[in-house]
């Protein structure tokens, strides 16, 4: 199809007839273009990727692959992965041909990646390193499921970075304990730690949380939200993952904390927001009130932490654990293996023990014989 020339400002553009997916005749019109061969290959472009043709750009790929997953996400999910592909990937790989990236380029890329530093000037972290790399990955394993791509050239160059092994603070209930006593002078905080340490649920869900999630007779909290920041925007999304949709049972005294919180806040409707702070208001408050309370520097996400550590040392097993937080039995195993006070001793313990019980058995077999 022609392109043309916009007489009155000296402009190109490109007037594209095509049939969508469903049959219906459709016309794409697109202007401002400084040259003649700018407006050509966006026409191309165009109709490259309304054949789903693998010769398109990557660029123009992942248009296709926005246009694909982004309804399926969670807003804040794609905002992750859109800055990832439009200042890691694209400024690399962008304007080449998605059939023609073959491992050598993903590997050239990888060592760019490697080299690239944050705003702080340092290295980004090998745990954002993988990040990237797998989201490039992810592009061209969507491009072979649905677009006939024979190849992920990322998946045969092998992965970059790793993820980072963070020593994972919490507070001692004693520790608690001081922290809380020093924050009674700001009620509103008070009660916000409250409910993230003795229930142990995610700082999001918490300021998502409203009156009608509470029901004090059966002594419930109902988490089937989670509270995010975007822009300057508040947002209110379905929970983290399939998990996350749970009924945590509260103790007493914290329904009766509670429901003095209601009173004093006597303003706040059915379903509006108990907590109307932001992530950063409780990341400064926690961080004054340790200081204040002489206990060590830890973060909001930490008190889930402690809470965990609270429950493994008082006996209960993972799985329960799990369904209380969030997280599989398994995920629980693994990210708090070593907290669970002596099991591999009392598995050794055990196992010593059989060995003598069987080894006293033959002895006892052999004298009487």
């Amino acid at each position: 199809m022609p392109v043309y020339k916009n007489k009155g400002n000296n402009t190109w553009y490109a007037m594209i007839r095509y049939m969508d997916w469903q049959g219906n005749r459709k016309q794409k019109c697109q202007r401002g273009f400084e040259t003649k061969r700018e407006a050509q290959d966006f026409e191309a472009q165009f109709i490259l990727k309304q054949r789903a043709d693998i010769d398109m750009t990557l660029e123009s790929f992942c248009e296709l692959y926005e246009e694909d997953i982004k309804p399926r996400l969670k807003e804040t999910t794609w905002i992750t992965k859109e800055n990832i592909i439009r200042t890691k990937i694209l400024p690399y790989l962008g304007k080449r041909k998605l059939s023609e990236i073959n491992a050598k380029n993903i590997v050239d890329w990888q060592n760019t990646i490697i080299k690239l530093k944050g705003v702080n000037g340092k290295p980004i972290s090998p745990t954002y390193q993988k990040t990237i790399h797998a989201q490039l990955s992810a592009i061209f394993n969507h491009a072979m499921k649905y677009y006939e791509l024979s190849v992920n050239p990322a998946q045969r160059a092998g992965g970059i970075g790793a993820e980072e092994s963070r020593e994972m603070k919490f507070w001692t209930k004693e520790e608690y304990l001081k922290f809380a006593e020093v924050m009674m002078d700001r009620p509103i905080f008070y009660y916000a730690f409250e409910v993230l340490y003795w229930s142990g649920i995610r700082e999001g869900e918490l300021l998502a949380l409203t009156p009608s999630d509470f029901n004090f007779e059966k002594r419930t909290l109902r988490i089937d939200k989670n509270y995010q920041r975007i822009g300057r925007r508040d947002v209110i999304q379905t929970p983290k993952t399939s998990y996350s949709s749970r009924t945590v049972k509260i103790p007493n005294f914290l329904c009766d904390e509670m429901k003095d919180c209601l009173k004093q806040f006597y303003h706040i409707g059915p379903h509006d927001r108990i907590f109307p702070l932001t992530k950063h208001r409780l990341y400064t408050a926690i961080k004054t009130g340790s200081e204040q309370a002489g206990v060590k520097k830890i973060r909001v996400h930490d008190l889930r932490h402690s809470h965990v550590s609270l429950l493994i040392n008082s006996g209960f097993s993972a799985f329960e654990i799990g369904k209380r937080v969030g997280h599989s039995a398994e995920k629980i195993t693994l990210r708090y293996a070593h907290l669970f006070p002596g099991k591999q001793d009392d598995m050794a313990d055990f196992l010593d023990q059989e060995r003598k019980e069987s080894f006293g058995e033959k002895e006892e077999k052999r004298n009487v014989s």
